[in-house]
């Protein structure tokens, strides 16, 4: 894509966004007006209950450690069409309210963090959607941690197949060594907190992770809107170097 392609995309999202901060407040899970601040309608909330309150096998609780995950809830219902929406249908205005889920989510779990840190997208891929919905996500949870919010920390050196094109089996091979970071010494004896939207294998997570550790990280927590019970397990599943090709 030309950069001036890039420009108009990155200005429609901006538009997009602008647009929607005017509109009234609505579900971020099926659009309906709301009466206040909510971010799902009372139909949607009841297929979005976070593990803070059913904490699953595998779910994060207070006291995140190094490799840990933690995730505002399960990859289903409203929060799932939400992300959708998000990520695919451009409407990066829906990182107000489900910014504000993910960083509750850090807070139930006592998650400390020097850099926040987004995954990236490939320069290819930023410039069709316009923005990078991590990086959204990342921005609110920087603020409201109080923690530097580090968007170029990480680069993607390779375009690479859509994860959730790929069958489980091929989604680490696919980001293998697709990362890198740009600054070491900005990285080096940080505790980061590495933002993405959903966890499904925890490939991409870990890819990141390898890259963040390799230039000398202290440590690297996952957070995540949603989580897949197979992301929750394969990130739990070894130390990071059994990852690393």
């Amino acid at each position: 894509m030309s950069p001036v392609r890039a420009v108009v995309a990155a200005v429609r999202a901006l538009s997009t966004a602008a647009a929607r901060a005017l509109s009234p407040p609505s579900c971020a899970g099926c659009d309906v007006a709301l009466a206040d601040a909510a971010v799902f309608c009372s139909d949607c909330a009841r297929t979005a209950v976070p593990y803070a309150e059913r904490p699953p096998r595998g779910a994060m609780g207070p006291g995140a450690a190094d490799g840990d995950l933690v995730a505002f809830a399960p990859f289903a219902g409203a929060l799932a069409d939400g992300i959708r929406r998000f990520k695919y249908g451009d409407r990066p205005d829906l990182a107000r309210p489900l910014g504000r889920l993910l960083l509750c989510a850090a807070r139930d779990a006592g998650l400390r963090a020097d850099l926040v840190v987004p995954v990236p997208l490939h320069p290819r891929r930023l410039a069709e959607r316009g923005y990078n919905q991590a990086a959204l996500l990342a921005a609110r949870v920087a603020d409201g941690l109080a923690a530097s919010f580090a968007p170029r920390a990480l680069r993607r050196v390779r375009s690479t197949a859509q994860q959730a094109q790929l069958p489980r089996d091929l989604r680490l091979q696919n980001v293998a060594g697709a990362f890198r970071v740009r600054a070491p010494e900005r990285i080096a004896r940080r505790r980061i907190a590495l933002i993405d939207d959903v966890a499904t294998t925890g490939a991409t997570l870990a890819a990141c992770r390898d890259a963040l550790l390799d230039a000398g990280a202290a440590s690297v927590i996952y957070l995540v809107l949603a989580a897949a019970e197979g992301g929750v397990d394969e990130l739990r599943s070894s130390p990071p170097s059994a990852r690393r090709t």
